[in-house]
C-alpha cells in the first residue's frame, strides 16, 4: 500500500494504550529535559561565581605582593628628602657640638 498524506498507516495499530503512553512520555521528557537545563545552568553559575572569587583572591594576592617589593617614585623621593634632611640634620648637629666644645688635643 501506497501511503496519502493525512491518511493513518494500514499496518500501524494504533491502540488507547500506545496514544495515551506517548500523551505521558511527551511531556515527561520535556520535563525532564527542563530540569536537567536548569540543573546544568545553575551549576554554571556557581562555578562562575566561584572562579569569579578565585580570580579576586589570587589579584588581592598579587596586589600586596607587588606593593610590598615595589614602591612608588613619588614614595621613593620623599622617602630620600627625610632621609637627606635628617642626614643634614645630623651633620649640623655634630657641627654645632665641635664648634662648642673646641678643637681637641
Amino acid at each position: 500500500g501506497r501511503l496519502v498524506p493525512g491518511t493513518a498507516n494500514p499496518n500501524a495499530r494504533e491502540t488507547p494504550v500506545n496514544e495515551t503512553l506517548l500523551k505521558m512520555i511527551v511531556p515527561a521528557i520535556g520535563l525532564i529535559s527542563g530540569l536537567v537545563a536548569t540543573y546544568v545552568s545553575l551549576q554554571n553559575r556557581a562555578l562562575l561565581a566561584d572562579v569569579r572569587r578565585e580570580i579576586a583572591e589570587m589579584e588581592h594576592r598579587l596586589f600586596l605582593k607587588i606593593n610590598g617589593t615595589y614602591e612608588r617614585q613619588a614614595e621613593a623621593v620623599l622617602r630620600d628628602e627625610r632621609v637627606h634632611g635628617r642626614i643634614d640634620d645630623l651633620a649640623a648637629e655634630l657641627r654645632g657640638r665641635s664648634s662648642r666644645e673646641g678643637p681637641r688635643s
